[in-house]
């Protein structure tokens, strides 16, 4: 019996091509009430940061705390921290001079600021569906924010090099993510995965009773990790190759099916 779903927003509940403002469709909210009725917990996991994970949660009626910045942060619904896990200051100070060396853009955020050397596409669609202000300050590092995350905006040519490299660098000190042009660095212990399970724990729910849904290579941790796990048919190549289930339908269709499926008769 599944007591607990966890769910990506952007890609899962809101279709890809969604506007920043979007809000979960009556299919997706009908479905979350449904679960929230038979006793079932939901907790959302997403690469936003609170404000813009709590302005889904509230339309959601979703209480349990966010899973935030690809788990390296964990927040109440009120905005106050959980839990959090900062890069090694090495690490980031590294980064940071990698970045600049190159000419790449960087952003560099802790759970509550965005800061970003220079504005960008990449920058402004993070901060904006974040619901947070983007910050310039073209020397992050010394600004006393204490990174959580660190984007280097590149392109998609040169991003896999940039993955590749800090991979070879810092081996397992670092959680790694790329997304087209934007390579994400995170802390070793900070996945959707791990933040789901320190959850759980404290929810004395276990993974066999979880089911994760999510529809990219962010989600890998937490579908990975869940005892059932579910990706909609437009999902990446990661996310299809680690969840135990391919969702039918087009757009969100099936995740909203999904999960009118485990509440109980």
């Amino acid at each position: 019996m599944i007591k607990l779903v966890a769910l990506d927003i952007d890609g899962t509940l809101l279709s890809p091509d969604a506007d920043v403002d979007a809000l979960p469709q009556a299919p997706i909210t009908d479905a979350v009430r449904e679960l929230h009725g038979a006793g079932i917990e939901v907790v959302l996991a997403t690469g936003r940061m609170h404000p813009g994970a709590a302005y889904i949660a509230r339309h959601l009626s979703i209480s349990q705390p966010l899973i935030c910045q690809q788990g390296a942060s964990v927040h109440a619904l009120d905005g106050s921290l959980e839990y959090g896990c900062t890069i090694d200051a090495d690490i980031a100070l590294e980064v940071y001079d990698y970045a600049e060396t190159h000419g790449w853009d960087l952003a560099w955020f802790d759970s509550k600021r965005y800061l970003v050397t220079a504005d960008s596409p990449q920058a402004r669609s993070f901060a904006d569906l974040s619901r947070v202000t983007l910050e310039i300050h073209p020397k992050p590092h010394q600004s006393g924010v204490q990174a959580t995350g660190i984007d280097i905006i590149s392109d998609p040519e040169h991003a896999p090099t940039i993955h590749r490299l800090l991979e070879a660098r810092y081996g397992d000190r670092t959680t790694l993510l790329d997304f087209s042009s934007v390579t994400a660095v995170h802390a070793q212990n900070a996945s959707k995965g791990q933040a789901l399970h320190r959850l759980t724990q404290s929810l004395g729910i276990s993974s066999d009773e979880v089911l994760a849904v999510g529809d990219s290579i962010n989600d890998v941790s937490m579908l990975s990790w869940a005892g059932h796990s579910a990706a909609p048919a437009h999902c990446d190549i990661y996310a299809r190759d680690t969840a135990t289930e391919i969702l039918a339908g087009d757009g969100v269709d099936g995740v909203a099916a999904k999960l009118r499926s485990v509440v109980p008769d």
